[in-house]
């Protein structure tokens, strides 16, 4: 099992929640955070300078089998990517074990 992580723009939330329920993702998480990134400058309205190396985003936490990998990350890239700075990172990772706590399965029946 692999646990796939994306940080994306929270406008593009809807589409990629769509398309991943489209793609098979049958559940996963999500969290509205708050990070850092590369952009330095401040952006001007009304005269008044906004910082925007605040940037914020949607967190999203999906858990799925290894022969799914593929298919969620390009679901995620294809739909959020925009082509300006600040689209977003996915991050995958291993997952040893899952347990669904009402039946006590394991393993991928876990979080299916």
């Amino acid at each position: 099992m692999k646990k796939i992580e994306a940080i994306i723009r929270k406008s593009k939330f809807d589409e990629v929640k769509k398309a991943l329920h489209d793609a098979g993702v049958l559940f996963f998480s999500y969290w509205d955070v708050t990070g850092v990134g590369n952009e330095k400058q401040g952006h001007v309205y009304r005269g008044v300078v906004y910082s925007t190396s605040d940037i914020q985003r949607r967190y999203l936490s999906i858990v799925v089998s290894e022969d799914f990998v593929e298919t969620t990350v390009k679901t995620i890239i294809d739909t959020a990517k925009t082509g300006n700075v600040g689209d977003g990172k996915v991050f995958v990772s291993s997952i040893d074990e899952a347990y669904r706590i009402r039946t006590g399965e394991s393993g991928y029946e876990g979080i299916n």
